[in-house]
């Protein structure tokens, strides 16, 4: 840390999401930011430069910081944070958190022993709309839970699929609701798999569909949870809640004709907006500087990859039926 207290942390990858990072961290006094590294050394000038910092080699950065922001590829996420745990430095690496998860428990043992932060960075889990829901679960009996992500190609480079990428999002949101195992997937794709739905059965009995689409001439990106009692619909675009509550059925007449009318109660619980990557971001940085564990371990990134695998087995295949994937 330097001499005022703040933790002096970096960037791997400075891409697109990349430099989010960097621009959240040279904007937060809590953290210094030493510099950052990526492979195009140019786009790595430009991104200090921009935030008043330095492009350095990563070896260098890494024993220069205390904490890093790993966002590369995802073939490159184990070997960059086994480097970074080497070096005695904090991490946090954007989802998915390997690609392997065998990896994955090898570098959760690793910061482990060097008692190390390693965090994921399921951001959707900072969405504040998703933490109101959080506030609203438990006075519900959940039946169900719909999730859809959805919206036109991407024009950035990335190699990985459309449940990995997208899907898994909610797959985490869902995972971390509920203390529960998924009992049964299924699931089917078209076109290639750039538009993938997959029903997840959980053995508390909630019943899950997540649809994750690169096709769709719309940005969709919202969840809803039925229950018993009501019906929640969060939009994680505007980070708002609605609460559906049915009121008594009737009929009514009306010159002459007989028609059915129903209505409902729409509740908005406040929801204080904010950016979740930064939520994200200071999360980590209080994990690091309190020894507390972060609120996305590494644990969790597993349990999204393995639910990942699952479902790509089942895409256009016959149901899986699996036992639960363990590890929290």
């Amino acid at each position: 840390m330097t001499d005022d207290g703040a933790l002096r942390v970096g960037v791997v990858g400075v891409g697109s999401m990349g430099s989010h990072h960097a621009r959240v961290y040279a904007s937060s006094s809590a953290v210094d930011l030493v510099g950052v590294a990526d492979t195009d050394r140019d786009r790595a000038a430009e991104i200090a430069d921009k935030h008043g910092t330095r492009a350095l080699d990563r070896e260098t950065l890494l024993q220069a910081v205390d904490a890093v922001s790993v966002v590369v590829p995802t073939q490159f996420h184990a070997p960059i944070v086994r480097e970074a745990l080497e070096a005695d430095t904090h991490v946090l690496v954007e989802k998915p958190f390997v690609a392997d998860p065998a990896e994955g428990r090898e570098l959760i043992d690793l910061a482990d022993r060097n008692d190390l932060r390693l965090q994921v960075g399921h951001v959707e889990r900072f969405n504040p709309a998703v933490r109101a829901l959080v506030d609203v679960l438990p006075e519900m009996e959940v039946l169900a839970v719909d999730a859809r992500r959805l919206g036109p190609p991407v024009d950035r480079e990335n190699t990985d699929g459309v449940v990995e990428d997208l899907m898994i999002h909610d797959l985490d949101v869902l995972l971390s609701l509920f203390d529960a195992e998924v009992d049964e997937v299924f699931a089917a794709g078209i076109d290639g798999e750039p538009h993938v739905t997959s029903t997840l059965r959980l053995d508390n009995g909630v019943l899950g569909t997540v649809t994750a689409s690169r096709v769709t001439h719309q940005k969709i990106r919202e969840l809803a949870v039925t229950g018993r009692e009501c019906r929640v619909s969060v939009d994680y675009l505007t980070q708002s809640v609605k609460i559906h509550r049915h009121s008594l059925p009737g009929y009514v007449e009306s010159n002459g004709d007989v028609r059915y009318r129903s209505e409902s109660v729409v509740e908005r619980p406040q929801v204080n907006n904010g950016e979740p990557l930064r939520a994200e971001l200071e999360s980590f940085v209080s994990a690091v500087k309190t020894g507390s564990t972060p609120e996305v371990t590494g644990h969790d990134g597993i349990r999204a990859i393995e639910l990942v695998r699952r479902i790509r087995d089942a895409v256009g295949g016959p149901r899986a039926t699996v036992a639960g994937t363990g590890g929290r």
